[in-house]
């Protein structure tokens, strides 16, 4: 049974929209999301369609089911703030990258934080590098009920937290930690969804913030290096030394929550006006 998890802490007329990654959760973005609030912004922490249940509830939805569900959480955004902001983290940064292409006249800027168009870094198995055939052998009908499983270190460099994490997502709380692997189908579904994200990229004219883990474990620099080479609009790279791939969470989420606060605050300052024209 999918659990509703998603958040919402009210504030000024600048909202930031936060989309957690691939068999992850609102949670993942709770921090950020307290820190932004903090600093004045509207927030909502949205669930993904398919997310927070079982693999069950996660195979029964694809990338557009995703996609579908930022834009419904983005309309109820655009409701109750003059300025729209998005950021996401991992598959989440994809799907936010995708809504200021789509939306140029309603994003005012992006936060895309440890984007990841390939599963390339260095914790990665050989085997799992080589998921970007997944989409082929899904058409054949091949590998449903297979998954990559998490492999240490989970994405998080602080050890403290690594060990707090693992063990609710081992547990099987997909609610709290996310889903302990990735099956195979929503991999073929995030590679489709990074193909699509990737021939719109020159089509985002919002700025955007490209925060990555220097070490990231997960996703390698190239994935931010492609969206600071291909977006159109104004982008600033945020590199962090001491984190991992979950740089929402990790030890230097304090900066990350700086960063991108006086981002947005800088792009609200300079519009002016309301930016959220149909």
């Amino acid at each position: 049974m999918i659990q509703q998890t998603d958040f919402f802490f009210e504030g000024g007329r600048s909202g930031v929209l936060l989309i957690h990654g691939l068999t992850g959760t609102p949670m993942e973005m709770r921090l950020l999301g307290k820190g932004l609030n903090r600093a004045g912004f509207t927030v909502h922490g949205m669930q993904l369609a398919g997310h927070c249940g079982n693999v069950e509830d996660l195979l029964a939805t694809g990338w557009r089911d995703w996609y579908a569900s930022v834009e419904k959480a983005a309309d109820e955004m655009l409701e109750k703030v003059d300025h729209l902001f998005v950021g996401g983290l991992s598959m989440g940064a994809l799907l936010a990258l995708k809504l200021a292409a789509d939306r140029p006249q309603q994003v005012a800027g992006v936060g895309v934080y440890g984007a990841t168009f390939r599963y390339d870094g260095w914790s990665i198995p050989w085997a799992a590098r080589l998921s970007f055939m997944l989409p082929l052998l899904k058409k054949l009908g091949i590998g449903r009920n297979f998954s990559f499983m998490e492999q240490p270190p989970y994405g998080i460099r602080d050890e403290r937290l690594r060990a707090q994490v693992s063990t609710a997502m081992l547990s099987g709380d997909s609610a709290a930690a996310g889903l302990p692997g990735n099956p195979w189908y929503s991999l073929a579904e995030m590679y489709h969804l990074a193909a699509e994200v990737r021939s719109q990229l020159r089509q985002v004219t919002a700025p955007c913030l490209v925060a990555h883990a220097s070490e990231d474990d997960v996703a390698s620099l190239k994935n931010a290096e492609l969206v600071m080479r291909e977006v159109s609009a104004p982008a600033e790279l945020l590199l962090l030394e001491d984190s991992y791939h979950m740089i929402t969470i990790d030890r230097e989420r304090r900066t990350l929550i700086d960063r991108s606060a006086a981002f947005f605050d800088d792009i609200a300052a300079s519009n002016g006006t309301q930016r959220i024209a149909a």
